[in-house]
């Protein structure tokens, strides 16, 4: 397994996270050699301004973090935050439409966003948290089906998070067909091993740096 930080998307969703949060963020990113910085949209240009010299990617959220509206409002805003910058997207499905049995639709919206962004990374928020198992596996699918990069558990704003038994479901269904990003009350190093070791390829944590310290007091 390589180093954990790797794994790490280093993560401010926070309603209230101002500028100067979103250069701290990026400074940390580039300290520690995350994989990428998640935050909202409106961060996008402003995040890959102080990320130009490294190597840490931009990753925004699309239809966050509810997934209730239009498919062309996700599109738009997918195509907008491509254009700023954002190396990678993390959309939410319309729960709705999973919950109606109508993986049809959430299937199509997902393969739209994709090819809105063209050769980005897409990965495919299922919040788990509001699905049951059957649910999970046909979204997953769905997500295969669509040509995404990722399935993703959670928003961190939904009723709870990451769950191993969830990624157990999602990995029975992606097999080596997409890859697995778990999210949603991952704080320390042990959570996240136990992850990884599941066949996770990312993370999504607003506490990167503590994972590590975690990492670092284990070896």
């Amino acid at each position: 397994m390589n180093k954990m930080n790797l794994y790490i998307d280093h993560t401010l969703l926070k309603p209230t996270a101002a500028e100067e949060d979103i250069k701290l963020l990026c400074e940390e990113a580039i300290d520690n050699k995350f994989y990428a910085v998640c935050i909202h949209g409106c961060y996008v240009k402003i995040a890959k301004s102080f990320l130009k010299d490294s190597k840490v990617k931009v990753c925004t959220v699309i239809g966050f973090p509810l997934g209730a509206m239009s498919t062309s409002a996700k599109e738009f805003e997918a195509t907008q935050a491509v254009l700023d910058g954002a190396d990678e997207v993390d959309m939410v499905i319309n729960i709705g439409w999973a919950k109606s049995g109508n993986f049809d639709a959430v299937k199509d919206e997902i393969a739209t966003i994709k090819r809105s962004i063209g050769n980005k990374i897409l990965k495919v928020i299922l919040e788990i948290c509001y699905l049951n198992s059957e649910e999970i596996k046909l979204a997953t699918q769905a997500a295969i089906d669509a040509e995404a990069d990722f399935v993703k558990t959670s928003t961190c704003f939904g009723t709870g998070g990451a769950s191993l038994e969830a990624v157990v479901e999602m990995k029975e269904i992606a097999q080596d067909k997409i890859k697995i990003k778990a999210s949603g009350g991952i704080r320390d190093y042990l959570t996240t091993k136990s992850y990884l070791d599941l066949g996770v390829t990312r993370i999504g944590t607003s506490s990167g740096i503590s994972i590590l310290e975690g990492e670092k007091s284990v070896m």
